[in-house]
């Protein structure tokens, strides 16, 4: 009967995932589906033979703890690449600012975890304050409420990209991402070109390309003109190439290259091809736009990732829905603390 129980709920969670998932992957539910059916694996150790299942779960329970301890540590030295590498951009500051605040998130919640250990009544206890404690437990709550948001955003986002997708597109747009010297293509828009044309020679149809992406201040040619230059280079017919170079934000990427679909005769299978951490975000606004397509994502240098992540996470809570409901579920953690 625990035997059924257990399967079944497991089960139940990951259809729902699916079902939400095959509907529309830019759902911000999904990542909370995903996240649910996945803890929903860990009563599945109790099914184990019980020398099994304590081997297992000691092991899974110091795996967490020195994760835990090492997303600091990890975020801090990151962040201290990325200004090296980087410069002292904002933008690029974001690694070591989450890495400080998990820090002292997980220096606040040890400190009430010995405050509340304490016994009150002890003589020995003489540096005890009830004020100190509460806002221990505000930073702790706060931190671990942001890490938690923050982990099942990522988890979601590093699974669009391990997900299985089909080989047969009719369109594959790229998105611009700047230019070195005005006209050469970045190692970050050189690694989405090189995505790009992987996509094209895989398909046993060749798609259209749509490079996208308008002319900056600073840039002597539009981005479209030097992906397009960049990809006739690697042997892409220029018959294939309808370029976009009207754009200035990934909102008008994608506007205007469906206007460009939308122009076309024939089926309309979509793919757009972006740095791996900015899928979804993307996705998201081909849902407002009504664009049908399938995300692909490029490589990124490692060190690159977790501030392009984080990111990515702060401008999807800046909408006003999930502002709104992210703020929401804060006020509320926060309120049962003062209960």
């Amino acid at each position: 009967m625990q035997l059924a129980l257990t399967l079944g709920f497991t089960t139940a969670c990951f259809a729902l995932f699916f079902w939400s998932f095959s509907r529309d992957r830019s759902r911000y539910r999904n990542c909370w589906l995903l996240f649910i059916a996945l803890l929903s694996l860990g009563p599945m150790i109790i099914l184990l033979p019980q020398p099994l299942m304590q081997q297992v779960g000691v092991a899974v329970a110091a795996v967490i703890l020195a994760g835990i301890l090492a997303v600091p540590f990890f975020l801090i030295v990151n962040g201290i690449t990325m200004i090296r590498r980087e410069g002292k951009h904002i933008s690029h500051l974001l690694s070591l600012i989450m890495g400080i605040a998990v820090l002292i998130g997980e220096i606040a919640t040890a400190a009430n975890l010995i405050s509340s250990s304490e016994d009150m009544d002890s003589p020995e206890v003489i540096l005890h304050h009830p004020g100190l404690t509460k806002v221990e437990s505000f930073i702790s709550i706060s931190v671990i409420y942001v890490s938690l948001a923050f982990l099942v955003f990522m988890i979601y986002t590093v699974f669009l990209q391990i997900i299985p997708r089909k080989n047969d597109f009719d369109y594959v747009i790229i998105h611009g991402a700047g230019l070195l010297d005005g006209e050469r293509p970045t190692k970050l828009l050189q690694d989405r070109l090189d995505k790009a044309i992987e996509v094209y020679r895989r398909d046993p149809t060749p798609p259209k390309m749509i490079p996208s992406g308008g002319k900056g201040d600073d840039e002597k040619i539009s981005e479209a003109e030097a992906m397009k230059r960049y990809l006739i280079s690697q042997g892409i017919p220029e018959d294939d190439i309808l370029i976009e170079d009207r754009s200035t934000t990934t909102y008008e990427n994608l506007s205007f290259s469906k206007e460009i679909i939308d122009s076309q005769e024939g089926r309309k299978y979509t793919a757009l091809v972006t740095s791996n951490y900015h899928v979804y975000r993307a996705l998201r606004y081909c849902r407002k736009i009504g664009l049908e397509c399938t995300g692909i994502g490029s490589h990124v240098a490692f060190y690159y990732w977790p501030s392009a992540l984080i990111r990515e996470f702060i401008a999807v809570h800046a909408e006003p829905k999930h502002l709104l409901i992210f703020a929401g579920g804060w006020l509320f953690m926060i309120s049962v603390l003062f209960i």
